[in-house]
């Protein structure tokens, strides 16, 4: 019985090292070192594509795994006595979360970069079937078009006997049959090719996404890493000093109201007090909670932090230059967008050249996506012809994505009809993703809620007079 099992082993193992040649038996202490993003694209060229693929998913769900702990460590810091200690290991903490958040996402962008060359592929092979059955179709037509030239005379003068015109009567009727069959299979070709494209579009987006996601969580790294290089600098005593300040700080009504829309292409940007002010307002039409509101305005803002900050020159292209050096800012604002921004304009009196929109990101030093958002609420001009009506019914006069209350407006509305009265973190990423998101994303609308929770405890300081 024993040397029975132990044959199975050694077949099983034999079998593994058949099927699986270059694959990792991944052990659970080699994770942290195969999955760098550095060893991964070593590994890439040794892989096979699905070897490959599964490398990828063993490694996203270590992250997520990761992650997950560390989050319930960082929480059970934050609520043990405020040392510096303490505070340094929290932030350490949530350095290493986040450094495991944007190593997954990078993995999930690599794989989606796999399932659009695919799809890309794909749809370049149903092209080129598509191109091969419209030169077959052309050539039967011609043939069809210069039989039905003659007359009957004609068709019987060129024929020898009676049988060889009955046989091209049913040459011509094959022709006829296989000019129908090829109709058919360009159709089935042609209907397939839009559903490749959909799911192109899809893929593009999910990484656009990503990259998004990708840039606010390096920001939020940055910014945690320089809050730790100050704490380290402090002696407990300082520390303790620094939390004093900081709480008496925080009653202050004028850092409260300087927090918001720094960087949002705008004239004047609001104090605190004004952004609420729209916010209720918003409220009154829409029902959206105004920390909720400024929450979600905030968090676009601080995407990427490019908002306003290129001009569109070329409408063929959609290039552009970034506002503040002149030089060339590329994929400023996508083409199928720009007849509608130029519309937008137009009506508004604005010249088209020189309104400032977001400008494209960036993911690994190289431009990705599509800049050409407008306004605090980042709209892009063909989401914005949706909701200009209703701004305009709401208002009684032209809705302008610059202006601060109507893009107030058009988030809150926006926010309304995805269900943020009853659901406030599924409308968050909704207005984020659109209705399907992955478990990853989730971290944009987990800020966005923190963010909610911070602006709550301002307007409770600001309204009772702190």
């Amino acid at each position: 019985m024993f040397r029975k099992s132990f044959k199975l082993i050694i077949l099983f193992t034999l079998i593994l090292a058949l099927v699986l040649p270059n694959f990792y038996l991944l052990a659970e202490e080699d994770l942290e070192n195969i999955c760098q993003i550095e060893n991964i694209e070593k590994e890439e060229q040794k892989l096979s594509k699905t070897d490959y693929e599964a490398l990828l998913k063993k490694c996203e769900a270590y992250y997520v795994e990761k992650s997950k702990e560390l989050e319930q460590d960082i929480n059970q810091t934050a609520a043990e006595k405020k040392t510096l200690q303490n505070k340094i290991s929290s932030l350490q903490k949530k350095i290493k979360n986040l450094d495991y958040q944007i190593y997954q996402g990078n993995l999930i962008i690599k794989d989606l970069d796999i399932q659009i060359n695919d799809t890309q592929s794909s749809i370049d092979e149903t092209n080129l079937e598509i191109e091969d059955l419209r030169s077959k179709l052309v050539e039967i037509l011609r043939l069809v078009y210069e039989e039905d030239q003659k007359s009957l005379v004609e068709i019987l003068i060129s024929e020898e006997n009676f049988s060889d015109f009955f046989s091209n009567l049913v040459a011509l009727e094959a022709l006829n049959s296989e000019n129908q069959e090829i109709l058919d299979n360009i159709k089935t070709l042609k209907d397939y090719l839009e559903r490749q494209k959909i799911s192109l579009d899809t893929d593009k987006e999910d990484k656009e996404n990503m990259v998004a996601l990708y840039n606010l969580q390096k920001q939020e790294n940055s910014d945690t890493k320089k809050e730790q290089e100050y704490i380290l600098k402090l002696t407990e005593q300082e520390y303790q000093k620094y939390l004093k300040e900081k709480e008496n700080t925080d009653k202050s009504a004028a850092e409260i109201r300087s927090r918001i829309f720094e960087l949002i292409g705008i004239a004047q940007a609001p104090t605190f007090g004004e952004a609420y002010e729209l916010a209720k307002y918003v409220q009154g039409v829409t029902g959206i909670r105004p920390a909720f509101l400024l929450a979600v305005l905030t968090q676009e803002s601080n995407i990427g932090k490019n908002v306003g900050q290129c001009y569109i020159k070329n409408t063929t292209t959609g290039d552009g230059i970034y506002i503040k050096t002149g030089q060339t800012a590329p994929k400023t604002m996508s083409p199928k967008n720009i007849s509608y921004f130029l519309e937008i304009t137009r009506e508004l009196g604005r010249d088209p050249f020189n309104t400032p929109v977001s400008c494209c990101m960036y993911y690994n030093g190289a431009p990705y996506g599509w800049g050409g958002a407008m306004g605090p609420a980042q709209f892009i001009p063909s989401t914005w012809m949706l909701y200009r009506d209703k701004i305009k019914a709401a208002t009684g006069s032209l809705a302008d994505p610059w202006n601060i209350r109507d893009s107030f407006l058009a988030a809150g509305i926006y926010l309304q009809e995805l269900g943020g009265t009853s659901n406030e973190f599924r409308a968050a990423m909704q207005y984020f993703s659109g209705s399907s998101w992955t478990k990853y994303e989730e971290f944009y609308g987990k800020s966005v809620i923190a963010l909610a929770a911070n602006y709550e405890a301002d307007i409770t300081k600001l309204e009772s007079g702190q």
